[in-house]
């Protein structure tokens, strides 16, 4: 997803015709916090580890 906006629209728009409570995630490689529109960005390696959510 880095350096694209078009890849991180894709990523996230996927998610936002979607009308439930339940939480929402974007995993991807990428370091910087993309979490928007209440739906949650996390790191695949912090994902994988547990780490920092």
């Amino acid at each position: 997803m880095e350096g694209n906006d078009n890849t991180i629209e894709r990523g996230f728009n996927a998610f936002k015709s979607i009308e439930d409570n339940y939480p929402k995630y974007v995993i991807s490689l990428d370091r910087k916090d993309l979490s928007h529109d209440g739906i949650i960005h996390l790191n695949l390696i912090d994902f994988l580890l547990n780490n920092n959510f």
